[in-house]
């Protein structure tokens, strides 16, 4: 029997075959493995809780008491001591935006969960220092002005003083970009650059662009000029894919739903995810939706990828999942608070009949973008109009968002048997939302319990990377205590979710969204291995601590695909970062608090204030890190240490 224990990793693990030397995740024969001393929350109510599990051929075989689970193990299976940690179902995230955010993720500065906009700021100075030309620095969402201690964004004057020479583009949530003078001139926007249906280029006095973008109402223009910047050759997007995989791995995210997006065209742009898929190097569950790109070629597109896939094809790690979130570009809302609710025009239902009666026929799901209940009953005429002659019952079909959902509608998706797939996006832009509809207006915003008690399959995720963070435990801390980030109190205590219905929205609920009920989303003899255990108690730390929680180790199948602090040892190997100058190599992911990172380090035996298992962060970073600049961020070494 191999102990994985402290003890026992730091006497062999190295040479056993639960390491994955290999950067490849081959599936291939395995001991069993079993994993005790766990508080393991199965979400079976038939089992609720257990103390033990054993795995066999990437499924769990038994599920119980540490005499269970060794007794229905082979002889020669390799243990694992969770250290009385809380173990969980693998996350699964049922709108995230993975495929395009892999491509990008190395290129990316994120200001995710950064306390202060001095901090962001002195990040940036950083990242520009190292980014060559002609190369940008990209914040690309996942933060909010009121997270940061000043409750303000930086200002074009800052940018330009913190980054003079290199670009830089900073996407807050939908509504607004910020260019440097350099990225101004990176794009060739000038006086003479007319501002683009929907967006606004904002202008001094004498008419030259400020910096400022400002979607008006639609995100057209900072998606397009986002688009105009450097891409990453194939070899740098393989290897940024797998930092950003390995990223939500760190998190506990074991599956995701990809949503799909703008400038993310079929086939092309997932040639990436696919031979990672075909090496063996996924270490995350994909199910994809097709996303049409062009006005007015929706129907088209869907007619040509219709017989060229269908969903269910592919296997348990990257398979198709149907059309959508967008389906016509008429039928598109928007969700930015800041402007007045948009009006779909006349034209969206014969838009969208002949695309939803063509998915109907071919039994293809879909999922369908709407923040606004009037967008929704629009579309759920439509819906009913196709039912009449193709039930729509059985397709798993789904709106996604539906902020201001009424009761009459939430009754209408569920008499057609669709679902809602719910997102933390009032966390983000809860203080818009208040600013403009009231208080009262908020208290339900989405109306999940309502949903819930209709019958209709509800299910949560992100949205990320371009508008909420990609962090599943942000969205957890807002269902659980109705708090967006900036600390205000959104939703009454009727409104909110306990802790374990909390949980099931991001686990077996998630299953639903994608024809998978049954196959995972509990810890369950049958079921697929994929689980996470976890930094601290998630049923017992205080509520405001549950944003900061993570996966210390992470098992996808029953094979590890991260590990950090005890389990760092039996982690597989990831290369660095590339290119060289990536702000992955820097700062890392999403920021970690210090006390955090501090325990991290102290449970991998780090040397603090300098030292990465031995080695120097000044070293392994190239250069020397000022500290008045790395003041409470974190490197991304695997073990989470600090580089102060």
């Amino acid at each position: 029997m191999i102990d994985l224990t402290r003890r026992g990793m730091l006497a062999g693990a190295a040479g056993t075959a639960l390491a994955v030397a290999s950067e490849g995740l081959a599936m291939q024969t395995q001991p069993d493995l079993v994993i005790t001393n766990a508080k393991v929350t199965t979400l079976d109510r038939a089992n609720p809780v257990a103390a033990a599990v054993a795995i066999r051929d990437g499924k769990f075989l038994a599920v119980g008491s540490e005499a269970e689970a060794r007794a229905a193990a082979r002889p020669d299976a390799q243990v694992i001591d969770a250290k009385g940690r809380r173990l969980i179902p693998g996350l699964i995230d049922s709108h995230i935006h993975v495929i395009r955010g892999g491509l990008n993720y190395n290129m990316e500065l994120r200001w995710e969960g950064v306390p202060s906009l001095a901090d962001a700021m002195a990040m940036l100075k950083r990242q520009a220092r190292n980014t060559p030309p002609p190369q940008w620095v990209r914040v690309v969402g996942g933060f909010i002005e009121h997270q940061f201690a000043e409750k303000r964004l930086p200002t074009i004057d800052e940018i330009n003083a913190a980054a003079p020479e290199t670009p830089v583009f900073i996407l807050h949530l939908y509504d607004r970009a910020l260019l440097n003078a350099a990225a101004l001139r990176a794009v060739g926007y000038t006086r003479n650059t007319p501002n683009p249906p929907g967006g606004e280029i904002v202008r001094d006095a004498a008419g030259n662009p400020t910096g400022l973008l400002l979607a008006q109402p639609n995100a057209t223009i900072l998606y397009a000029t986002l688009a105009k910047g450097p891409k990453l050759p194939e070899e740098y997007q393989l290897n940024s894919t797998r930092h950003f995989m390995r990223e939500l791995n760190s998190l506990g995210v074991t599956s995701v739903i990809d949503a799909g997006g703008g400038y993310q065209n079929y086939p092309d742009d997932y040639a990436i995810i696919e031979k990672l898929h075909a090496d063996d190097q996924l270490t995350l569950r994909i199910a994809y939706n097709l996303f049409t790109q062009k006005p007015k070629e929706e129907l088209k597109d869907f007619a040509t990828w219709s017989t060229k896939v269908k969903p269910g094809d592919g296997d348990d790690t990257y398979r198709h999942n149907g059309a959508g979130e967008m389906l016509v570009y008429s039928a598109a809302d928007f969700e930015d608070f800041r402007v007045e609710r948009p009006d779909m025009p006349p034209s969206m239902e014969g838009d969208l009949e002949p695309v939803i009666r063509l998915l109907a026929e071919r039994r293809w799901p879909w999922r369908l973008h709407a923040t606004y209940d009037q967008t929704i009953g629009r579309a759920l005429d439509v819906f009913e109009k196709v039912n009449r002659d193709v039930p729509l019952q059985g397709l798993n079909w789904f709106f996604d968002h539906a902020e201001t959902i009424s009761a009459r509608n939430i009754d209408r998706i569920a008499a057609l048997g669709g679902g809602i797939a719910v997102q933390h996006r009032m966390a983000f832009q809860g203080e818009y939302f208040v600013e403009r509809y009231g208080v009262k207006a908020a208290e339900a915003t989405p109306p999940i319990r309502r949903m819930m008690e209709a019958g209709v399959p509800v299910g949560a995720g992100t949205d990320a990377t371009r508008v909420a963070s990609y962090n599943p435990w942000v969205s957890l801390s807002w269902l659980v205590t109705g708090r967006t980030l900036g600390g205000l109190a959104l939703y009454p205590v009727r409104n909110r979710m306990d802790r374990e219905t909390a949980l099931r929205l991001w686990t077996e609920r998630n299953t639903w969204f994608s024809n998978e009920a049954g196959k995972k989303g509990q810890i369950k003899a049958g079921q697929l291995a994929d689980l996470a255990l976890l930094s601290d108690d998630y049923f017992a730390v205080p509520e405001r601590e549950i944003a900061q929680l993570r996966s210390v180790l992470t098992l996808l199948g029953g094979r590890v695909v991260h590990g950090e602090g005890d389990f760092a040892g039996i982690a597989p190997a990831l290369p660095r970062p590339m290119p060289d100058w990536s702000p992955v190599a820097t700062f890392g992911g999403y920021h970690r608090k210090p006390e955090t990172a501090r325990k991290m380090a102290s449970a991998c035996g780090c040397v603090s204030a300098c030292g990465v298992h031995g080695h120097d962060h000044a070293a392994a970073l190239g250069a020397a890190v000022p500290a008045a600049d790395v003041q409470s961020f974190w490197g991304a070494f695997g073990c989470g240490c600090w580089a102060v």
